[in-house]
C-alpha cells in the first residue's frame, strides 16, 4: 500500500496533479512506519527470543543470494540500454555518442572522486565485518560510522551533480539511461545506508556477535 502510494503520488507530483506531494508523503510515511516495525519484530526474534537458527539464518542467506541476482538481472538492463545505444548510435540522435547537443559529464570529476568513495566504503564496510569476526565492537562501531559517512557524501555529491547536470532525462536516450541508471545506483545506496545506520544501532547495543551477525552482513 505503501508503494503503491508513493508510486502514484510520485507520478502525480512530477505532472503536477493536485495532492500528488500530498498522496507521496502519505506513501513514504507508511513506508517508513512498516520498515521500522519489520526491523523491530526481526530484531525480537533474532537476538532475544532465539529464533534464528542456524537452518533459518541459512534460508535467509538463500534468500539473500537469490535478491542480489534479481539486482543484478535489474542493473544488466540498464547497462544493455546503454552500450545497445551507445555502441551503434542511431541517425535520429546524430549516429555519434554522446548525441548532439548534449555536453556530457567530465569522467574525472564527480564521478571519479564518486568512484573512490564507493571503494573507500567498501574497505570500511569490510573492515567492520573483520571486527565483527574478531569480537571487537569498538573498532566495529568505528568502521560501521565512518561507512556511513562515506555513503552520505557520496549521496550528496551524487545529488549536487544531478543539480549541475547540462542535461535532463528528458534529452533523449542519453538522458534516460544517465539518470535511470545512476538514480536507481543512487536509491540502492540510499536503502543501504539506512540499513547500515541500523547496524550502528544494534553494533552499539552489542546485538552481534563472531558467530550471529546475519543482519549485518545482509546489509
Amino acid at each position: 500500500l505503501g508503494a503503491l502510494a508513493s508510486t502514484l503520488g510520485g507520478v502525480m507530483y512530477m505532472h503536477s496533479f493536485t495532492g500528488g506531494g500530498t498522496l507521496l508523503s502519505l506513501g513514504l510515511i507508511v513506508i517508513l512506519y512498516t520498515m521500522f516495525v519489520w526491523w523491530r519484530d526481526v530484531v525480537r526474534e533474532s537476538t532475544y527470543l532465539g529464533h534464528h537458527t542456524k537452518m533459518v539464518q541459512l534460508g535467509l542467506r538463500y534468500g539473500m543470494i537469490l535478491f542480489i541476482v534479481s539486482e543484478v538481472m535489474f542493473f544488466v538492463a540498464f547497462f544493455w540500454a546503454f552500450f545497445h545505444s551507445s555502441l551503434a548510435p542511431t541517425v535520429e540522435i546524430g549516429a555519434v555518442w554522446p548525441p548532439k547537443g548534449i555536453e556530457a559529464i567530465g569522467p574525472w570529476e564527480i564521478p571519479f572522486l564518486n568512484t573512490l568513495l564507493l571503494l573507500s566504503s567498501g574497505a570500511a564496510v569490510t573492515w567492520a565485518h573483520h571486527a565483527i569476526l574478531a569480537g571487537s565492537q569498538k573498532q566495529g562501531l568505528q568502521a560501521l560510522l565512518a561507512t556511513v559517512l562515506l555513503a552520505v557524501i557520496f549521496t550528496a555529491l551524487q545529488g549536487m551533480e544531478y543539480v549541475e547536470a547540462p542535461f535532463t532525462i528528458s534529452d533523449g536516450i542519453y538522458g534516460s539511461t544517465f539518470f535511470l541508471a545512476t538514480g536507481f545506483h543512487g536509491f540502492h545506496v540510499i536503502i543501504g545506508t539506512i540499513f547500515l545506520v541500523i547496524c550502528c544501532i544494534r553494533q552499539y547495543m552489542g546485538h552481534f556477535t563472531p558467530k550471529h551477525h546475519f543482519g549485518f552482513e545482509a546489509a
